[in-house]
């Protein structure tokens, strides 16, 4: 059973994702993401990327095609033990020039000492609607 404060953290986590990297502020994003992170970005081509560094040379990489926005919602949390939560959430990306594009966010958080911290996440576009 997940606690009302740990659901509470985790949303907040889930949240910080979407401000820290609209901002580029990569010095922070250890307060969302493991050091180990493994973040699964098949499905734009880019394969796993592991790890905090890895993940901001290629956001760096990416330049004026990253979002201007992220917005995550519909955050769903199931626990897996007491420090363990799969938590599925959708994201909305506004790009500069005013398009959109929809994701599902498919992460594994973990209770670390310095808090609750993403360990995995897959992101998956949505591309078409009322796919099962």
């Amino acid at each position: 059973m997940i606690s009302v404060e740990d659901r509470l953290d985790i949303h907040e986590l889930i949240a910080l994702h979407g401000h820290l990297a609209d901002a580029g502020d990569f010095d922070r994003m250890h307060q969302v993401f493991s050091d180990e992170l493994v973040c699964d970005l098949t499905d734009f081509g880019a394969g796993e990327v592991r790890g905090l560094a890895a993940l901001r040379d290629m956001a760096l990489a990416l330049g004026d095609q990253n979002p201007v926005g992220h917005h995550t919602t519909n955050v769903v949390m199931t626990s897996v033990d007491d420090d363990t939560v799969r938590v599925r959430s959708k994201g909305i990306g506004i790009r500069a020039d005013g398009t959109t594009g929809s994701v599902v966010y498919d992460d594994v958080v973990q209770r670390m000492a310095n808090g609750w911290r993403i360990v995995s996440r897959r992101i998956t576009a949505r591309r078409r609607p009322l796919t099962p």
